[in-house]
C-alpha cells in the first residue's frame, strides 16, 4: 500500500509540474501587435451609372500570434498553421465616399451608406481572426509572407465566416503591414443594394485593406 501511494504521489506531482509549466509557456509564446496609424480600408462597388468607393483611414484592433510568425524582416519561418487570434474593427461613421483620386465625394452618399450599414444600431464592422496558415515565405527581406486567413466578419448585425489570402510585410521599423482583399455581396449581410442619389448600386462589393500594427512593448520596458 505504501509503494502504491508513493507512485501515485509521484505521478500527481509530475502532472502538477507539467500543468503549471504549460499554461505560462503558452501565454509567453504569443506575441501581440496593436493597430497603429497608417491603416486604410476601402470599399469598392459599381452602379447603373459609375463605380463608387468609400474609405476609412482607421482600423483598430490587435493580433496575437505564435512562434512560427515572422517578427523580423526576412525571418526564416516554416510554412504551416500559425497559432493566431485577433480582431480588426472599423467604425462605420469613419467611412467616407471618395472619388477615384480619393478626394471627398458627397455627404448625402455618406449618410445613405451609414444608414445601409445600420450605423446607429451596429456602429462597427468587425473581423475576428480565427486562423492563419503560412503558404509562402518571401525571397528577400522586403518581400511579403503570404498567408491564408479565416475568420468571422460582422457587418450590420450579420456575421459570416470568410476566407481570404493576406500578405504580411515586416517593415524595417518592425511594424507589420498586412494587406488583402475579398469579394463580398451586400445580400450576404442582409443589406439590399440601394438607390443612392438616383443611382442603383450593385450587390457585389470588394473590400481592400492595409492594416498597420506595432509590436506591444514588454511590460518591464513599458514601465521604465
Amino acid at each position: 500500500m505504501k509503494r502504491r501511494m508513493n507512485i501515485t504521489g509521484v505521478v500527481a506531482a509530475m502532472f502538477s509540474l507539467w500543468l503549471g509549466a504549460a499554461v505560462p509557456l503558452q501565454a509567453a509564446d504569443m506575441t501581440r501587435f496593436d493597430a497603429t496609424a497608417g491603416s486604410k480600408m476601402k470599399l469598392e462597388g459599381t452602379s447603373t451609372v459609375h463605380d463608387w468607393q468609400a474609405i476609412s483611414t482607421i482600423i483598430r484592433g490587435f493580433l496575437e500570434v505564435g512562434p512560427n510568425f515572422p517578427t523580423e524582416p526576412g525571418q526564416e519561418v516554416k510554412p504551416g498553421k500559425v497559432e493566431a487570434r485577433g480582431e480588426a474593427a472599423v467604425n462605420v461613421a469613419s467611412l467616407r465616399s471618395v472619388k477615384k483620386d480619393e478626394s471627398p465625394y458627397d455627404d448625402k452618399m455618406d449618410d445613405k451608406m451609414h444608414d445601409m450599414l445600420k450605423q446607429s444600431a451596429v456602429p462597427q464592422i468587425v473581423f475576428v481572426i480565427k486562423e492563419l496558415v503560412l503558404k509562402e515565405a518571401p525571397k528577400d527581406k522586403a518581400g511579403a509572407y503570404v498567408f491564408d486567413s479565416k475568420g468571422d466578419l460582422a457587418v450590420a448585425g450579420v456575421t459570416n465566416t470568410i476566407s481570404m489570402p493576406v500578405n504580411v510585410v515586416v517593415q524595417p521599423d518592425k511594424k507589420l503591414k498586412i494587406t488583402g482583399s475579398v469579394p463580398l455581396k451586400m445580400s450576404q449581410f442582409k443589406i439590399d443594394p440601394a438607390t443612392i442619389l438616383f443611382v442603383k448600386t450593385a450587390d457585389d462589393v470588394s473590400v481592400k485593406f492595409e492594416w498597420v500594427l506595432k509590436k506591444k512593448a514588454a511590460a518591464s520596458a513599458a514601465a521604465k
